[in-house]
């Protein structure tokens, strides 16, 4: 840490007011109170970029050490089976250092598509080099192949994207291009026939599996259903803009409303597979499912791993899928075959599944252990342990506005046309969807007929013609409550965490109201556009006077004066 005394730490910045009003958050020192002189910590300086080649060439051929491992399957490398080149790896990232990334909690989040680039995890891979040399470029190229034009991505590579707000309840399946996609790591490109799924650990038979024995209806009943899969990461923007959290660009994505999709997929539920390899073995209680994406985690190199608890298995809601609304699986999405958690964390629906191994605990694995963590708002950078979090399964009830936006001025005839979405997890379903104009005074339910149909897995899209008499900034809110009659606190300060996690919080936008239903209103926007006035921007002034100098007069001649006379 660079150490100013207080008196040093403010001398001519031109930019000295936003630092003082909290607009550039990210350029305020820690105050450390702690001593008898309070000091300004501030973060180092950058610093040149330092490589340590010796090291680094004394670990090998990255080539050889990091190529390829099965014929058919480019941009995979098989971590968890060699803890020598997990070592290696490590090795190779430790002995360098990488540009920083930037910082979008408290500075400025880049006016840019995509937002984030993810420098850092690119530079790791192409500094691992061998298999994973190429794996940024190619998933890029995938993205653009697959999804919608006007995707907003978020995060370059890992890829993570939303649809714009305006697609993403314009259907109630959500088109393939379209779905949102939460990648921890590069995409593989495998050859559905040089794929295998090995299902072993602790089960009577281990065994292994091609696609086409998975797809034998003789063998395994095959099940179709629409699923809503939503990243905990939802709606984070909110999380962020009133308290930063943790900042790493992977974890924690500036996720807005569209971090949730519809879909329908056709597969066969896990317990029959296990079912077929003789069953669990005792003491088994977990499956542990492995994505073939490299992650990097505090430098460590893995694969994806994450574990479900046999009681979701047996009761058939974990879902092994290789079609997705009636086509093979997207690429970014998992193909040939990835895993469909019924009402739990996108997290737990691992892509390009390639082992399943049944084990006796929780895994033990960064994904399940170190994230996806519920912590206290009492825990965070500097007190945080992992045992304090709780591990995020289901995924509690929300709810979201699309229309309008956020900062929007709406001219309306008395009624304000509002749209969104809800869901609740764990196999509950919206039960009820309320809308407020008033900031949360009073409600009104959105009709029954306004709302898509119940489903134990998937959400509702709603839309409703929202009551609005007053004109003015108000604040549109959102609620949902489920079957179970839970519903969503009020407040995001209730959601707060360091994890920036599960933000269901009831939804607040704040709209300008302008009703022509007014006769007045009415009258200033005929008189504006007569007088070739825009209505837009809001907040730009334009002349063009409310009254003329007649009617001012005629109201002061008729009206009593503003001060009381004596």
């Amino acid at each position: 840490m660079q150490v100013v005394p207080i008196q040093l730490d403010t001398t001519n910045r031109p930019d000295e007011w936003k630092i003082e009003q909290g607009l550039a958050g990210h350029k305020l020192p820690i105050l450390d109170q702690s001593g008898d002189e309070i000091i300004h910590l501030y973060p180092p300086k950058p610093q040149k970029r330092v490589k340590n080649d010796e090291a680094i060439t004394a670990v090998g051929d990255r080539d050889r050490l990091f190529k390829r491992e099965k014929e058919g399957w480019r941009g995979y490398v098989e971590w968890e089976n060699y803890p020598e080149k997990k070592a290696k790896a490590h090795t190779i990232l430790t002995s360098q250092t990488f540009d920083p990334t930037p910082d979008f909690m408290f500075g400025p989040i880049p006016d840019s598509n995509p937002v984030l680039t993810g420098e850092d995890f690119k530079q790791w891979h192409r500094a691992l080099g061998g298999e994973l040399e190429s794996v940024p470029d190619d998933s890029w190229r995938i993205v653009l192949r697959e999804k919608h034009p006007d995707m907003l991505h978020l995060l370059q590579f890992p890829y993570n994207g939303e649809p714009p707000k305006r697609l993403v309840t314009s259907k109630v399946i959500t088109p393939n291009p379209l779905h949102f996609v939460r990648n921890h790591g590069g995409i593989p490109l495998i050859d559905k026939d040089e794929w295998r799924l090995v299902l072993d650990g602790l089960v009577n038979m281990p065994k292994s599996y091609t696609l086409d024995d998975l797809q034998d209806e003789s063998r395994f009943p095959q099940v179709r259903t629409e699923v809503t899969i939503q990243c905990s990461g939802t709606r984070r923007i909110e999380q962020i803009s009133r308290y930063g959290g943790q900042g790493d660009e992977v974890p924690q994505a500036p996720w807005a409303e569209g971090a949730i999709g519809t879909a329908r997929y056709k597969g066969i539920s896990l317990k029959k597979v296990i079912k077929d390899c003789g069953g669990l073995v005792k003491p088994a209680k977990h499956l542990e499912l492995y994505g073939a994406e490299t992650y990097v985690k505090d430098l460590e190199v893995m694969n994806y791993l994450v574990s479900v608890p046999w009681s979701k298995v047996k009761a058939n809601e974990v879902l092994l899928v290789w079609e997705m609304n009636g086509e093979p699986l997207p690429k970014i999405h998992g193909y040939p075959l990835r895993v469909v958690v019924l009402g739990y964390i996108g997290a737990r629906s691992v892509k390009w599944l390639y082992r399943i191994k049944a084990i006796e605990n929780v895994s033990v694995a960064p994904v399940q252990s170190k994230e996806y963590l519920y912590f206290n708002q009492q825990v965070g950078k500097y007190n945080q342990r992992p045992t304090d979090g709780i591990q995020i399964q289901e995924m509690p009830v929300s709810s979201a506005i699309m229309s309008p936006w956020n900062k929007q001025a709406i001219i309306h005839n008395g009624k304000i046309h509002c749209k969104g979405w809800a869901y609740s997890g764990g196999g509950r379903w919206p039960e009820r969807v309320e809308l407020s104009a008033d900031g949360g005074f009073s409600w009104y339910s959105v009709p029954d007929e306004n709302l898509s149909k119940k489903g134990r897995w998937i959400w509702r899209t709603w839309e409703f013609e929202l009551p609005c008499e007053v004109e003015g900034w108000i604040e549109i809110v959102c609620r949902c409550w489920d079957n179970a009659i839970n519903t969503q606190p009020l407040d995001v300060r209730a959601s707060w965490n360091w994890g920036l996690h599960v933000t269901q919080s009831a939804h607040r936008i704040s709209v300008y109201s302008i009703n022509k239903s007014r006769e007045l209103t009415r009258k200033r926007i005929e008189k504006m556009d007569q007088l070739g006035i825009p209505l837009a921007p809001l907040t730009q002034y334009q002349i063009g006077p409310g009254q003329t100098w007649e009617e001012y007069n005629e109201y002061k001649s008729t009206h009593e004066p503003r001060d009381v006379q004596d």
